[in-house]
């Protein structure tokens, strides 16, 4: 099984038509997250199909997407009642 790597997906669309459609993919790919900034676990393969639907959704004069891949040795800091995120050991996209 391919190794993932935790990437925190977070955007500023300006359409309310094409918010809903980014929010759909990421949120397929999600495994917590809140408003616009969402927790992902993705392979190589699941960033590179996230990001080629992403393109074919926004319109870059406009909107934003950022994913950015959080370090793997770095010790994750959680505050409040946060839950330190964890990989499941199967997840459905789709």
């Amino acid at each position: 099984m391919e190794e993932r790597d935790l990437y925190i997906a977070a955007y500023d669309i300006a359409s309310p038509r094409r918010l809903r459609a980014v929010l759909q993919l990421i949120k397929g790919h999600a495994t917590g997250g809140q408003k616009s900034a969402y927790e992902c676990f993705l392979t190589p393969a699941e960033r590179r199909t996230l990001l080629y639907r992403l393109d074919a959704v926004i319109e870059p004069d406009e909107d934003r997407v950022l994913l950015i891949r959080l370090d793997p040795r770095s010790r994750v800091h959680t505050l409040g009642i946060a839950e330190e995120p964890q990989d499941p050991p199967f997840f459905y996209c789709g």
